[in-house]
């Protein structure tokens, strides 16, 4: 029997809808940034993208590794993006589990 796991890197999320749109966000993350109490975070930078006829940049922090079993972890998100064509976007929510518990 043969058997396949799949693992995701970052997340693909939405950002909230501002002036009747939303944008895609593909989210790609730094390696592990290691924290004091032996877990670690990630940081991103990137764009969202095109739509509406503008984009949006954002820099960011996850929050800390969230043990979901089966050896795996999610991170929580909650930034805003850059301003432009007159208004940002807010993004929040979790990324794809990722193999480790901490």
């Amino acid at each position: 029997m043969e058997s396949s796991i799949a693992f995701y890197v970052g997340s693909v999320d939405y950002t909230s809808v501002e002036n009747s749109h939303v944008h895609q966000c593909l989210d790609v993350t730094s390696p592990p940034i290691a924290t004091q109490d032996g877990g670690h975070i990630h940081y991103t930078e990137g764009s969202v993208v095109f739509e509406d006829g503008h984009t949006h940049h954002y820099k960011a922090y996850s929050g800390p590794a969230i043990p979901v079993g089966s050896g795996m972890h999610v991170h929580y998100y909650d930034f805003y993006t850059t301003e432009d064509n007159g208004h940002r976007h807010h993004v929040k929510g979790v990324d794809h589990p990722a193999p480790g518990n901490k």
